[in-house]
């Protein structure tokens, strides 16, 4: 559900419980806990169960003694491939997360640029 599907005017059929009539209000998935992520849920999970494998065939080849190049090898490719999940994963918290904060605006978005720009500096450092 986008953040202009989830908002409703009070006082009309499907308003919030507990919220004054005449005054807009903006229910979005991310206040029903629904993470940015979730969508694409099943995808991610097998992307990671590919990565958990790739680092399995890690331990394989230390256990087998192959060449310490053909490790770097592939530690490389499994680097790559977490870089490459993770920047998915903040792709989807900026489109969601991050966007449903700016529309209820005040503090909340502050926090969550914050906390997203925090999130792009520990990337970085990797």
């Amino acid at each position: 559900m986008t953040t202009t599907e989830a908002t409703e005017a009070n006082g009309s059929a499907g308003a919030e419980p507990g919220t004054e009539a005449g005054t807009a209000t903006v229910v979005t998935d991310h206040d029903r806990g629904i993470h940015g992520y979730h969508h694409q849920k099943d995808e991610h999970l097998k992307r990671l169960r590919r990565i958990e494998g790739q680092v399995r065939g890690l331990q394989r080849m230390v256990d087998e003694d192959v060449y310490c190049i053909d490790i770097l090898t592939q530690v490389s490719a499994s680097t790559k491939a977490l870089q490459s999940f993770a920047l998915q994963l903040l792709e989807e918290h900026l489109r969601h997360c991050v966007a449903d904060a700016a529309v209820k605006g005040g503090e909340e978005i502050d926090a969550k640029v914050e906390e997203a720009t925090k999130a792009i500096a520990r990337l970085l450092r990797t």
